[in-house]
């Protein structure tokens, strides 16, 4: 069912906070620079604010401490915030030294465009905030006055360069970033996080853990998998593999290379030509790395004949590598990449099939997110915006928007919408999961499509003995091998869960007298399924437990004299947790007990 999502950022205590502290942090700055700063834009983002200035030197960390200390005094004064409306001359006239103020304010007079350059319906009324001594151009809202903002509840955080308006022509400005909230403890906890996150990196993690690494000789945004790393890729996938085939689905192969054309076709070239690799000529026949799955799975469905609607639905599965010729600069780790492995499905179906369908997709998605221990998620509805990327068929989108809002109330899904975030063919349910630091991720994605399948000339013989396009819904799990794999090592912090590790058991042999037991008990337990080494290295017992768990393994299996004469293990945990001796079945028996569990 639809639900009425939050209230508005900007309409928010916590915005009003930030935008105001943004205020006081740029008169702080000006005050240092006793009056040569030249300010730009200071606006309220996730989890804080920032603000650009142009300034007679570089902004260091070292700075900081004192700018605090003055923010936190105007903070203190209780300075309230008066707002004033005035005309373009007025404003040009209090900001005559800021050259940034000025061009906003020509942009204000002349219409279309806010104080940040964001585009709006009607000329917008020029306002000025002032505090204490300090007057800026802005809209708000803020807080009354400085007193009602914690003292102790933000922190300037960093220096970035950026650009003006965007513009690499442009100048280059000085941009603080800063965190705040509404409490001390918030922002202890917030901090908390930052510094989890950067223990949790994946990118570290990886290495550290022996994943994956990059290289300079194979290039950016190509990761090479270790075999600890493509066990992990292994696994995932046949997980996914498994579970779908459970559900009807068929997995099919459609290659890496496809003929240029057939994007062209289906609306693809117009709208990722960019992010596709350059194009290859043979013959006078251009060919692309393939950068989505779509279009192959509608030309397999074409060349595998019309059918009756007896045969439908009909569902094509593929872990298909993609690849995406992505910006440098936007790369990031395993989750922006160049070559990606996506879990890939299409669902030719009838229009009367599509609640059916979309309940199917939703139950294996809960399962999978379930299984991953994603428990805490949302859905957004994605819808079509104004911006001229969406495909022009007005009656085809109110279909497939209708379609896919009667699915998710029928199934009970709680859900908000945000225009412009469809794709270019038609809407999306994108499932927003929450990760063990709260951060949200979209995972996974149901789509519905009422239109490349007309473009591409798929067809079913309806009832009537008429032929009838099919709908086609696209549908990902996780949505790609590696972008997932980026999540879950920080969800998990790497220590995954007994099912998933790439090595479930380390056997430590006390003494080289111990290694052929050691091997023999490997040997019971890979018999039965579980993935196990043998550390039989010079290093003493402890330094080799110690590196066990520092590799995050599940289970270290200590042997010595003891558990060699009683055909024994003695049992220690990643924790550090110490089960003593067991039997080999009544380890069998705990492991099976976890990996059931998802432990």
């Amino acid at each position: 069912m639809s639900v009425q999502p939050a209230a508005p950022y900007n309409e928010t205590e916590i915005y009003r906070i930030r935008h105001s502290l943004a205020h006081i942090m740029a008169q702080a700055v000006t005050e240092l620079f006793d009056g040569h700063a030249k300010v730009a834009i200071g606006p309220p983002i996730d989890d804080g604010f920032y603000y650009d200035f142009e300034l007679p030197r570089p902004l260091s960390p070292e700075d900081f401490e004192g700018l605090e200390k003055r923010m936190r005094q105007i903070v203190n004064g209780k300075f309230p915030f008066v707002r004033r409306e005035v005309s373009a001359d007025e404003a040009r006239a209090i900001f005559a030294n800021q050259p940034y103020k000025l061009e906003l304010i020509d942009g204000l007079e002349q219409g279309g465009t806010d104080e940040y350059g964001n585009v709006v319906a009607e000329k917008p009324v020029i306002s000025i905030y002032t505090q204490d001594t300090f007057t800026d151009l802005c809209r708000g809202p803020h807080v009354e006055h400085t007193g009602q903002i914690n003292a102790q509840a933000f922190k300037l955080m960093s220096v970035a360069g950026a650009y003006w308006r965007g513009d690499s022509d442009r100048p280059m400005l000085q941009r603080v970033y800063a965190t705040a909230w509404k409490a001390p403890k918030e922002l202890e906890q917030y901090l908390w996080r930052l510094e989890e996150a950067k223990k949790r990196d994946h990118r570290k993690l990886g290495r550290d853990l022996g994943l994956f690494y990059f290289a300079d000789a194979t290039g950016p945004g190509l990761p090479l998998f270790a075999p600890k790393g493509e066990m992990l890729r292994h696994l995932m996938e046949s997980y996914v593999r498994e579970t779908q085939t459970r559900y009807g689905y068929q997995h099919v192969w459609t290659g890496n290379l496809v003929k240029e054309d057939l994007y062209k076709r289906s609306g693809h070239y117009d709208n990722y030509k960019d992010s596709m690799f350059p194009p290859m000529v043979d013959e006078d026949v251009t060919f692309r790395l393939k950068p989505m799955n779509c279009p192959s799975h509608m030309t397999l469905y074409n060349e595998m004949g019309i059918r009756s609607y007896k045969e439908l639905p009909l569902r094509f599965a593929e872990f298909a590598t993609l690849y995406r010729y992505e910006k440098t600069g936007e790369l990031h780790g395993l989750t922006r990449v160049r070559a990606l492995t996506q879990d890939d499905c299409h669902i030719f179906c009838s229009p009367d099939q599509i609640e059916a369908e979309f309940s199917l997709c939703l139950k294996l998605i809960r399962e999978v997110l379930a299984r991953y221990k994603f428990t805490d998620y949302r859905v957004r509805l994605s819808l079509k915006g104004d911006q001229g990327k969406f495909v022009a068929d007005d009656e085809k989108w109110a279909a497939a928007t209708a379609a896919l809002r009667q699915a998710l109330d029928k199934n009970g899904v709680e859900y908000y919408a945000v225009e412009g975030e469809a794709a270019f063919y038609g809407p999306k349910a994108d499932f927003m999961a929450q990760d063990a630091l709260g951060r949200e991720w979209q995972l996974s994605t149901i789509q519905v499509d009422f239109i490349q399948p007309a473009r591409l000339g798929c067809e079913y013989i309806g009832e009537d003995g008429q032929p009838h396009t099919p709908v086609l819904l696209h549908r990902a799990v996780t949505g790609t091998t590696e972008r997932f794999l980026g999540v879950l090592i920080e969800h998990y912090a790497g220590n995954f869960p007994v099912w998933l590790a790439p090595v479930q058991v380390m056997l430590i042999p006390v003494a080289d007298r111990h290694n052929e037991y050691a091997r023999s008990v490997a040997e019971q337990l890979r018999a039965k399924g579980l993935r196990v080494e043998v550390d039989e290295g010079n290093a003493r017992m402890q330094a080799k437990i110690r590196d066990a768990q520092v590799q995050k393994v599940p289970y270290m299996l200590v042997v010595g004299d003891k558990d060699q004469a009683a055909g024994a293990v003695s049992v220690r945990l990643r924790s550090g947790e110490d089960l003593r001796a067991k039997s080999i079945e009544e380890f069998l028996a705990l492991t099976q007990t976890a990996i059931e569990n998802g432990d």
